[in-house]
């Protein structure tokens, strides 16, 4: 009996997009990009945070909430299917990453997205000190998610910083962060 070594693609199912938890898991096929998909998946959030960013702050957190507990089924479950704990292609994580960084920024501009973006791609790729503590501690869906919604909180605070920066040299006081 010879053995031979598998390739990713034998590892991997292919994405089928009429599966939900696929759809949801591999960010609408963005986690397939055989290059930086986590770049991607981050990019996949922008039009998503476009459309929950109008909506109250209460309303928006609510939506989050449902992203994050639809990821953590979907993400999980796919994972198994995998049967790695946190696989390259699985990009949910960086869409509800993305989304709790951004719910810090005070307007919807292409600056607060771009500056958004850099940082929760800088946390998410370095993993900083809590970070890379939730992606050793936590499996399955929660673990995959979990060092991403982390990340996106320190970019929260990072850009919550900024914000009141922004507004404190602009005359206007403390900025109120909330949708």
């Amino acid at each position: 009996m010879s053995t031979s070594p598998t390739s990713d693609a034998e590892l991997t199912p292919l994405f089928q997009p009429s599966r939900p938890d696929h759809l949801i898991a591999y960010g609408f096929g963005a986690g397939l990009s055989p290059m930086a998909p986590g770049t991607m998946g981050t990019l996949v959030a922008i039009p998503i945070y476009l459309v929950l960013a109008n909506l109250p702050g209460l309303v928006y957190l609510l939506a989050l909430a449902a992203l994050i507990a639809v990821g953590v089924w979907a993400c999980g479950k796919v994972a198994a299917e995998i049967g790695e704990d946190d696989p390259a292609a699985i990009v949910w994580d960086e869409v509800v990453g993305f989304l709790v960084a951004m719910a810090a920024a005070p307007v919807v501009s292409l600056a607060w997205i771009l500056m958004g973006f850099l940082l929760f791609r800088l946390f998410d790729i370095y993993k900083p000190w809590p970070v890379s503590w939730a992606q050793d501690r936590f499996r399955g869906g929660v673990g995959i998610i979990a060092d991403d919604l982390i990340a996106g909180a320190l970019t929260w605070v990072v850009l919550s910083f900024m914000a009141m920066i922004v507004s404190a040299s602009l005359g206007h006081g403390v900025a109120t962060i909330a949708h």
